[in-house]
């Protein structure tokens, strides 16, 4: 602590550019703030990057990260509410005054501003809302779902007309400069502000002062609307490579941008909440949830689990007879189940895969199940055959009863079941996708639990039928 303390001031900057954000930091900090030592607080977070003073709230007590952000001047805590997830954040300004609250949403762009108040309840968002400068732009915001383009955008760019000269515009840009944080380009619209162009900044740069915007605009415009779903606009920023996309009304009008920063985020977050449904969580679940929260995200998968699990069973009492006939059998349930659930895990997490990103489409169902069928039928042959040889090495030791037939039951059955699960794992994520539930779903505790139950069923039907 005492090193933190006694930086110089002129390393100061770069020290803590490259300081780690780990735990015995945050117990410093916690040690600090229990003992009241604001300008020892200061001293430390004040030139921390945001996204790293996040990351030390996250870790504090409620308490003492509530004290953090009243300490911090306003536009450092402002950036911190941006950086923060959104029950957490939530629940940190739940107490804290409206006139405070309001002066670290007014630093916040519109649509940081907008995330953090439809957070809030409402009756704390009709006593802010009306008190911030941007309050029309915001509250134009709040009026779109979250996740859609709407949502994303901030109100906050530079738009001028083709009559513009090339010294008008640059003269716009320093005008806004101030209000509106990395102009990567500027959109060109006409008298009703619809847009028609945009120019970037380079051939802003290197154009003569009297050239008109309208002779040097790129007219071939990508935009999205604003009730755009937020990962149709990710992919679209990422195949094209933008970096800034305008967003329209429904008449073509501007009115917004969306940056590739908000975009890294939806990425991530769509990736994140992808893994958890395909771990059997409910998507959007966060270290800072409380117990009841993960409770309510998890507890629905593990009972759906178990009613699976509990009709695997079903089907194996429904034949303990072949059991008791041939106890041997059991021995190839596991082997069966654990196949079955890997083999649709596979096809299933590829398919989740090229639908975010574009690649597979829900239209390719029968070009994709005959793909992928191929590929099991190989993958099936070679563990059936594998399965077959180690059955019929192990019977000449171990003295079973028929080692030839239970190695070609057994290897039969295995490449079946890969065959089949493989098939489902493929189609059920296009299916889903088709009819607009989201695909990630068809993965996990799904795709396992309805393979261990057709795996086993097949099993003891081929056993039945070519051994017993």
């Amino acid at each position: 602590m005492e090193v933190l303390a006694n930086i110089p001031p002129e390393e100061k900057d770069r020290s803590m550019g490259v300081l780690e954000v780990d735990a015995q930091l945050v117990e410093d900090i916690s040690d600090l703030i229990d003992t009241d030592q604001i300008g020892m607080v200061l001293n430390i977070l004040t030139d921390l990057h945001p996204a790293d003073l996040a990351i030390i709230v996250t870790h504090l007590p409620k308490e003492e990260a509530q004290k953090v952000l009243e300490w911090l001047p306003v536009e450092s805590a402002a950036d911190i509410l941006a950086e923060l997830d959104d029950d957490f954040r939530a629940g940190l300004v739940d107490t804290m005054s409206p006139e405070r609250l309001t002066a670290m949403i007014d630093e916040l762009y519109t649509d940081d501003a907008a995330d953090v108040l439809a957070d809030l309840p409402e009756e704390v968002v009709r006593q802010i809302l009306p008190e911030l400068e941007d309050h029309i732009d915001v509250k134009e915001l709040l009026s779109h779902r979250e996740d859609t383009a709407g949502g994303l955008m901030a109100a906050e760019y530079v738009a001028v007309g083709m009559e513009f000269t090339v010294a008008d515009a640059t003269e716009e840009v320093r005008r806004n400069a101030d209000q509106v944080e990395d102009i990567f380009m500027l959109f060109v619209v006409d008298e009703l502000d619809r847009l028609v162009g945009i120019v970037n900044m380079k051939s802003l740069l290197l154009s003569p002062a009297k050239v008109l915007i309208k002779d040097i605009m790129t007219k071939d415009v990508m935009s999205v609307t604003t009730d755009v779903d937020q990962e149709d606009v990710a992919r679209l920023m990422e195949r094209y490579d933008l970096v800034t996309l305008a967003v329209t009304d429904s008449e073509g009008c501007l009115v917004g941008r969306i940056t590739i920063d908000d975009i890294v985020d939806v990425i991530r977050e769509e990736a994140e909440e992808d893994y958890q449904r395909m771990s059997g969580v409910a998507g959007g679940e966060e270290h800072t949830d409380s117990v009841m929260q993960i409770v309510r995200g998890r507890l629905p998968w593990l009972l759906m689990g178990l009613a699976g699990a509990t009709m695997a069973a079903t089907v194996i009492l429904l034949f303990q007879k072949s059991l008791a006939a041939a106890a041997i059998l059991a021995s190839f349930i596991p082997i069966v189940m654990a196949t079955a659930g890997n083999a649709g895990i596979q096809s299933s997490a590829i398919a989740v895969q090229g639908l975010a990103s574009g690649d597979i489409w829900a239209t390719d169902i029968r070009k994709r199940i005959t793909k992928e069928i191929m590929v099991a039928l190989v993958n099936g042959l070679v563990a059936a055959s594998i399965l077959g040889i180690a059955i019929i090495a192990y019977g000449a030791f171990a003295g079973i009863r028929g080692p030839l037939e239970l190695a070609y039951t057994a290897s039969l059955a295995l490449l079946f079941v890969i065959v089949l699960a493989t098939a489902l794992g493929a189609t059920i994520p296009l299916m889903l996708d088709k009819v607009g539930i989201d695909p990630a779903l068809a993965t996990g505790p799904f795709i396992t639990t309805s393979n261990d139950i057709l795996g086993i069923l097949v099993f003891f039907l081929l056993a039945n039928w070519l051994y017993l």
